[in-house]
């Protein structure tokens, strides 16, 4: 047989003896990249062996795993914990065996998993994405089917900034909140960044942030700067209204380009579709213009560039701030940075 650890945080095992290649890069530490490159990481445990990359920082912090792992509950049965049937009281206790309260387990194990990352990474900036599970994902915690709604198309139903202020899951985010404050105020991990998904409206922005600021995560306060995800058209579209309430864009290219082509991801049927798409790369340019003219944060944290090089270098070539990469392209990429900003300096002949 053969085990595999090298295609994702789950280990494989395959029946036979399967060929493999491995892979050598030599790294060059004296050459520095102008274009700042960060890494995309939602495991604490591999945190400290992540950050020994060379990389500017922790571009995208996913915390849904964190919370699908260490938590595992819906926090609406943790804040509902007394009205619960039995078996999700049981199953809820049985996880959180070493707390006082359903509360304190949330705030504490979401803050324990953000505080590895970002010391990890320490002092270099930590972006922390708010919670951007679907309808469907949270469905799936302990608990999760008494809160979400059943929805045909949850890609692009409940999700992301829309869910915060919601009545149906406000004090749940206050959860969140807390555990972010935590990081950044007790444990004095301010390289923590947050970082807004699926903005469908600017009206949606200035709600979310007037909740961060009653649960004590003031934009500007103690240095917190607060970006959006550039992942819808409206984003690109709008921006510079968008870009007067935040400090700045990273670009989701996965879900811009779904809503700009019109395409489920989640979708099998409909194949053929990617980021390379000139409608795409047309909506990326306005959003890396528009924060350039306003001297605001640019960077982009979706697939994108790690699947696809000739992106990579075209986002250098429109001068975009930052590169958020996968771990296992980072190298890579980080050779076809220099190269193309290399290419750029030499003087035509």
């Amino acid at each position: 047989m053969t085990v595999s650890c090298a295609e994702g945080n789950v280990g494989k095992v395959y029946s036979g003896q399967l060929d493999f290649d491995v892979i050598k890069t030599d790294i060059d530490l004296t050459q520095t990249t102008k274009t700042k490159l960060m890494l995309n990481i939602a495991n604490p445990d591999l945190a400290f062996e992540i950050a020994k990359l060379p990389a500017d920082g922790a571009g995208l912090v996913r915390i849904e795993f964190i919370i699908n792992h260490s938590v595992g509950v819906h926090p609406n049965a943790l804040t509902h914990f007394d009205q619960m049937e039995d078996d999700i009281k049981h199953a809820i206790v049985d996880r959180m065996a070493a707390y006082d309260t359903p509360i304190e387990f949330f705030i504490d194990q979401l803050a324990q998993g953000i505080a590895t990352i970002a010391a990890a990474f320490y002092p270099k900036p930590t972006i922390v994405r708010l919670s951007d599970f679907k309808s469907n994902e949270y469905a799936s915690l302990i608990g999760g089917t008494l809160f979400e709604p059943t929805e045909e198309n949850p890609m692009i139903g409940f999700r992301g900034a829309s869910r915060y202020p919601s009545p149906e899951f406000k004090h749940s985010f206050q959860l969140e909140c807390e555990a972010l404050r935590r990081v950044r105020e007790v444990m004095g991990l301010d390289n923590v960044k947050i970082m807004i998904p699926f903005v469908r409206t600017v009206e949606e922005l200035q709600k979310v942030l007037a909740l961060l600021k009653s649960n004590g995560l003031q934009r500007g306060a103690n240095g917190l700067e607060v970006i959006v995800m550039c992942e819808i058209p409206a984003n690109a579209l709008l921006a510079d209204d968008f870009l007067k309430h935040c400090d700045g864009f990273s670009i989701g290219s996965n879900d811009l380009t779904q809503l700009t082509l019109g395409v489920d991801r989640d979708s099998g049927v409909l194949t053929g579709y990617d980021e390379r798409n000139p409608a795409v790369y047309r909506l990326i340019e306005m959003a890396i213009k528009a924060c350039r003219s306003q001297n605001k944060y640019i960077g982009i944290c979706g697939q994108a560039p790690s699947d696809f090089p000739e992106i990579t270098t075209w986002l250098v070539q429109q001068g975009i701030e930052s590169i958020s990469l996968n771990p296992d392209s980072f190298l890579e990429m980080r050779k076809r940075v220099l190269e193309t900003e290399q290419m750029s300096e030499s003087p035509v002949n």
